[in-house]
């Protein structure tokens, strides 16, 4: 039986929903209890604890080349605006791993892509909000790679692949994000619209399911081109981005949908490779 971890994409909600309230449907449910399950049960369906993770967010996307976190006592980056303020003082103190950051920078060097490092970058919400529900007791290290400004497929998928040797050292690699992400229209149930995130969901989830790699690449560098793409990504498409990572990541391993929540009746999706 092979050790290697698998690869994640997951959703990691509107700000700092965990800690809001929201409004009840019929059946006593709120928007998103259903992500709350999903990421709470991550563990489990992991199986074993990881060394340490890296996790890749879209929320950190200025960057010129991948920049890689290497404080080994990471603070606290609220960065969502606007919210009440008990959600400024939230606390996620999980240990980073400055011998992680090493050896993924190492890796990406020896894959011919430049990288930098950033000592002070403290946990985003792509980061704090979802760990807080899939490890709650904050006591696995957690390193955080950049994207790249580009935004393309191409590079992420090859910082992807330079870092796809951590899977088989004891490291799990999550990319944090979001299948759909129009803030424009997300708290809008326009039916048209509605459909139009049926369809990209649909798309994306037979895209990523390609198990073999280069295949998979091509079908995500094509995402512009659907015609409902650019409707769930507004303004830019920084939280698909992640994706790319993972996928590149995952070589052989064909992608498959382990969640599908909904708002107002647009899915957003969670993919595991391995």
């Amino acid at each position: 039986m092979s050790n290697r971890f698998p690869v994640y994409f997951i959703p990691h909600g509107g700000g700092p929903w965990p800690f809001m309230e929201f409004p009840r449907d019929a059946e006593g449910k709120a928007p998103w209890d259903d992500l709350r399950a999903f990421l709470e049960g991550l563990n489990a369906e992991i199986g074993r604890r990881p060394k340490a993770v890296l996790v890749v967010s879209g929320h950190w996307e200025k960057e010129p080349v991948p920049t890689v976190s290497t404080a080994a006592k990471p603070g606290m980056l609220f960065d969502y605006y606007n919210f009440p303020a008990h959600t400024y003082e939230l606390s996620y103190p999980a240990p980073g791993s400055p011998e992680l950051a090493a050896r993924a920078r190492a890796l990406l060097a020896d894959a011919g892509i430049d990288s930098a490092e950033d000592d002070t970058r403290g946990f985003d919400h792509g980061v704090f909000i979802p760990f807080m529900l899939v490890y709650p007791d904050a006591d696995v290290p957690i390193t955080m790679i950049s994207l790249k400004n580009t935004l393309d497929v191409e590079s992420h998928v090859a910082i992807g692949k330079a870092l796809a040797p951590l899977r088989d050292e004891d490291v799990l690699i999550i990319a944090s994000g979001m299948s759909y992400h129009n803030m424009r229209m997300f708290r809008q149930a326009e039916p048209n619209h509605v459909q139009q995130a049926i369809r990209f969901d649909d798309w994306l989830s037979k895209a990523v399911a390609d198990p073999d790699s280069d295949t998979r690449a091509k079908l995500l560098s094509t995402w512009e081109q659907n015609p409902d793409a650019l409707a769930c990504h507004v303004p830019d498409h920084d939280h698909l981005v992640p994706l790319f990572v993972a996928s590149g990541a995952a070589g052989s391993d064909g992608g498959r949908q382990v969640f599908r929540g909904e708002f107002l009746g647009k899915p957003y999706s969670a993919y595991r490779f391995g």
